[in-house]
């Protein structure tokens, strides 16, 4: 069951990704933001994806990718002052959890 676990996370974080993004400038939101969101969305593509296959070890490692590219992202947002020190903190909390969560799924298999 945990990677029904993962998703709901993953589409939690997208939630809140999407509100922290609608907050950037406007000559970012469709530049950094599309990338994030693009980001974003690879990456429940993969974990959707892993979830359905019978050999998941692949994808599950390209998702893990994915999410560090997601994070880097994020960061750029947080070091460009697109978003606050604090949404910062609640993103990097949730993409951690889905991090540690990949890798117990991971290491299932």
């Amino acid at each position: 069951m945990e990677e029904l676990k993962i998703l709901q996370k993953t589409y939690d974080m997208m939630h809140y990704l999407y509100d922290t993004i609608h907050q950037y400038p406007k000559s970012e939101k469709f530049s950094l933001g599309t990338d994030t969101k693009h980001a974003a969305h690879e990456l429940l593509r993969m974990l959707i994806t892993a979830n359905k296959r019978y050999h998941k070890k692949t994808t599950m490692q390209d998702a893990d990718i994915q999410l560090d590219i997601l994070r880097h992202f994020v960061r750029l947002g947080k070091d460009l002052g697109f978003m606050s020190l604090k949404r910062y903190e609640v993103l990097s909390g949730m993409t951690t959890e889905i991090g540690k969560m990949l890798g117990g799924w991971m290491r299932n298999f």
